[in-house]
């Protein structure tokens, strides 16, 4: 426990990764936003890093450098505005607009946090939502960021749990979904989780505006070892999550689940439980009509598609390091893996196209933005 208190007190969050401006000019090429149809963070190569703006094919419209690896990508559609967050516990952000071809905004989380690599925007687009750490407090906080005044950021609330990972606002545009997966991290000690034995994981609903806690539901009992990571919202409101358990792998519990304001976690039935997909949830996903879920388990190489209406599985489909999912027509999906792939298919896990990009290897999330 004292290895731990001198690694936080000795946190200056270290060097910082901003946008390459060496390569910036050369990857900025003029396009148009019409031409793009999803954004992800990616690798090139063994060591470059990037965030790839892409058409529907797959086919590359934009690079923009990176110095280190990114994760989630918030986007705020009647402005055209994007904003791609590091990776766990890293303390950078970058904001852009489609439309325009200048280097992004970069952005931090100030001394003493470090992100978890997902935010959002307000429904006005006029603040930025992030997934944070107070390292010193060992405690969640959602940052505030002022996009008018250049991302400055100017408030915190707490995430009621410790690292908050996903974080969503809600259709109600007051409410922010918060996946605290319960585990502590710092940047000394890397991706490394500090509290496996006395985790405790969680979905909190936060107001926005006041950050009041709405509601809380906490994993407990043989689920306390269950970290609740990714979420989405259905038609109805019900939000679904997906977990990684961090208990013995031979007692892997179900990993997808659902709970509201009003009502309890519950976890679906799936064929094979948590072992099938190997404990660990990448993404999560909603189809455009608000029905079915998918749920991305890139250590298996499946993705789960769930009914919400019926809480039952429809569709389980292999793609090897699957991992990124967005909506994709009324019922369809996109998934992205680790080896460059884009793949489009129906919720029943029928394969309907698919792209491969040679020297890429796609992050743990796409983002459609058209």
């Amino acid at each position: 426990m004292s290895l731990m208190v001198i690694d936080r007190r000795s946190l200056l969050l270290g060097t910082l990764a901003f946008i390459g401006t060496s390569s910036a000019g050369k990857a900025f090429a003029s396009t148009t936003d019409s031409d793009i149809a999803y954004v992800a963070t990616a690798r090139r190569g063994m060591s470059d890093f990037c965030v790839l703006l892409l058409r529907v094919d797959g086919s590359i419209v934009r690079e923009v450098p990176l110095t280190a690896r990114g994760h989630d990508i918030a986007y705020h559609r009647p402005s055209g505005r994007v904003a791609v967050f590091a990776r766990r516990p890293g303390a950078f952000g970058a904001a852009f607009y489609l439309d325009k071809t200048t280097p992004p905004h970069i952005f931090t989380p100030g001394e003493g946090r470090h992100y978890y690599g997902h935010g959002g925007f307000s429904q006005d687009g006029r603040l930025l939502y992030a997934s944070e750490a107070d390292v010193e407090g060992e405690r969640g906080l959602i940052g505030i960021y002022d996009v008018g005044g250049g991302y400055k950021k100017i408030g915190e609330h707490q995430s009621y749990g410790v690292g908050p990972h996903e974080i969503m606002l809600l259709a109600d545009g007051k409410t922010i979904a918060v996946g605290n997966g319960g585990l502590d991290t710092v940047p000394d000690a890397g991706r490394e989780n500090l509290n496996v034995d006395t985790m405790e994981p969680s979905l909190a609903f936060v107001d926005a505006e006041s950050g009041k806690l709405v509601a809380k539901h906490a994993m407990s009992g043989d689920l306390k070892s269950l970290s609740i990571r990714h979420v989405t919202q259905d038609k109805t409101g019900l939000i679904w999550f997906g977990g990684q358990w961090e208990g013995s792998p031979s007692e892997t519990p179900q990993i997808v689940g659902s709970a509201g304001l009003d009502r309890e976690l519950k976890l679906v039935d799936a064929p094979g439980g948590g072992k099938d997909l190997r404990g660990y949830i990448g993404a999560m996903a909603v189809s455009k009509d608000g029905r079915f879920i998918a749920a991305s388990a890139p250590k298996a190489g499946h993705v789960l598609y769930v009914d919400s209406e019926t809480g039952q599985v429809v569709g389980k489909s292999d793609l090897k390091d699957v991992c990124g999912l967005s909506s994709e027509g009324e019922h369809d999906f996109a998934a992205s893996s680790g080896f460059g792939v884009i793949r489009y298919e129906t919720a029943e896990a029928r394969v309907i196209s698919e792209h491969e990009l040679q020297d890429i290897a796609f992050d743990n999330h796409l983002r459609r933005i058209s």
